[in-house]
């Protein structure tokens, strides 16, 4: 299978900073995952976007896949009520 490279926006990165610490552990990990399966069980693809999301409990991450450039881009991370804000 081909490897991702997996790239976090900066307002994405400061959205996981004001986290909780368990839960940026928790999406952390997920997003490293990425790398290797961009669209794991349970990621979903959101409705008018060509983006998606991987839950992790009340938290989710959202990003997009450029399958010709093999890149993974998070633009998003929080909790369930804000994200989709």
């Amino acid at each position: 299978m081909a490897v991702y490279k997996v790239t976090i926006a900066p307002s994405a990165a400061k959205e996981l900073d004001g986290l909780p610490k368990r839960a940026r552990e928790r999406l952390a990990l997920r997003i490293r995952c990425l790398g290797d399966d961009p669209r794991p069980h349970g990621c979903k693809k959101l409705a008018g976007q060509d983006k998606y999301r991987i839950r992790q409990g009340s938290y989710r991450v959202v990003y997009s896949v450029d399958d010709s450039s093999k890149t993974v881009d998070v633009v998003g991370a929080g909790h369930r009520k804000d994200i989709y804000r």
